[in-house]
């Protein structure tokens, strides 16, 4: 049996995060070493590495790690940027940036970006237009392997830290998404459990180039993971 694949989880404190640790528990063929701000409460029976260090320290850390692939799921929120628009791009742009300028440097040859439906950088609505910004920016890095997750709206339980209108999103989701059909499709909600699988079963793939996941595509990914194919 070949070693498990080392794999960088950045954005461990986040919903997909914290989700990918649980999913990975499952996993044989990944060595996870989740790297945070902060202490991320771990399932029990996790066989994992958990790196605490301030942002200023992470370039350390993931040369320290040598990690073949990183998952990226950092994001901030509007709240927590206190609707300051450079706040928010320092988080959710400079900072992916980063990881996967440093990640690179330090060997890692894929990378798995979770992003947004409709990001694009030449956007008019600010959230997308950083979202494709950032996906633009990992570009740049040449990885052999580059995957971009664009869930639409996620399901699942946040905490504290679910915003009003998303809480109020969250709970029509299911009439909503009926009425999305066609290129608007890609907007439906999405389990959050099912994009951190689909992150998983992309550190497992070996194909190079880049590769865009819809809803529709992550949800195929999370089966494949499931059954182990």
């Amino acid at each position: 049996m070949s070693r498990p694949r080392r794999v960088l989880l950045v954005g461990a404190t986040g919903l997909v995060g914290r989700l990918a640790i649980e999913a990975a528990m499952n996993v044989p063929d990944v060595h996870l070493i989740a790297l945070s701000r902060r202490i991320v409460p771990l399932p029990k029976g996790a066989k994992m590495e958990m790196l605490v260090a301030d942002v200023t320290g992470w370039g350390e850390m993931i040369a320290g790690v040598r990690p073949e692939t990183v998952i990226c799921a950092l994001g901030s929120t509007w709240r927590k940027s206190g609707g300051d628009e450079a706040r928010f791009r320092a988080v959710d742009k400079d900072l992916v940036g980063a990881v996967a300028q440093t990640a690179r440097k330090a060997g890692a040859s894929n990378f798995v970006l979770v992003s947004s439906a409709g990001a694009d950088r030449l956007s008019r609505r600010f959230y997308l237009r950083v979202k494709g910004e950032a996906e633009a920016l990992v570009d740049q890095f040449m990885f052999d392997r580059y995957d971009i997750l664009r869930p639409g709206l996620l399901r699942g339980e946040r905490g504290a830290d679910r915003r009003m209108l998303e809480r109020l999103g969250v709970g029509v989701s299911g009439i909503t998404d009926l009425f999305l059909q066609g290129k608007n499709r890609q907007y439906r909600s999405i389990d959050a459990r099912a994009v951190a699988q689909a992150a998983l079963k992309c550190t497992q793939m070996r194909a190079p180039g880049r590769f865009i996941h819809d809803n529709d595509a992550m949800l195929r990914l999370a089966r494949q993971l499931e059954q182990g194919r």
